[in-house]
């Protein structure tokens, strides 16, 4: 919802700036818009974003509003970008049970682990994930369960479940 209206504000502000450069998923900005800026700025909407901020807002989760963090890291490590934040689901109910000043919603060294931001904790802990578990040949929910979260035999399902839940639709599929 907040992401709806943002769009508009900004599709609002560009008629009125007189940007003609504008099409559904990318708004551009041109430095006659705004003073003092020499280049356009590009604003692009991920689907997978709105999709993850109202899942997360619909949790009523502190972490709603870096749903383009955990897209952006997850794209950067290689990741899909629905598993960090169906981690936090599992280990804080998305991040709303954490100790306190923590930054740590993914039960990290068994919560006693501290991160300084929300930014710095989802960056940690998707690089940690791709080269302690997927660089060293962990490839599912399943292996990576053993490890995580040991001896729990219901994280990984628990994990996939999020998952489904953020987003059904496989990110790779054969047609």
């Amino acid at each position: 919802m907040r992401k709806t209206i943002v769009f508009l504000l900004i599709l609002t502000f560009l008629s009125i700036a007189g940007t003609t450069d504008l099409s559904a998923d990318v708004a551009v900005v041109t430095s006659s818009a705004i003073p003092n800026y020499s280049h356009p700025i590009s604003y692009q909407l991920d689907p997978r974003v709105i999709r993850l901020e109202n899942y997360l807002d619909s949790h009523k989760s502190p972490l709603a509003s870096h749903a383009n963090s955990f897209v952006e890291y997850a794209d950067k490590y290689n990741l899909d970008w629905r598993l960090v934040p169906a981690i936090t689901g599992v280990e804080s109910t998305f991040g709303k049970r954490i100790p306190f000043n923590s930054y740590n919603a993914y039960g990290w060294a068994n919560g006693d682990y501290r991160f300084t931001s929300w930014e710095g904790s989802i960056e940690h802990v998707s690089k940690s994930l791709r080269e302690k578990y997927y660089d060293r040949g962990i490839r599912n929910i399943n292996q990576m369960a053993r490890r995580y979260a040991p001896p729990s035999s219901t994280w990984g399902w628990k994990v996939k479940f999020f998952m489904d839940k953020i987003d059904p639709v496989p990110v790779e599929f054969n047609l």
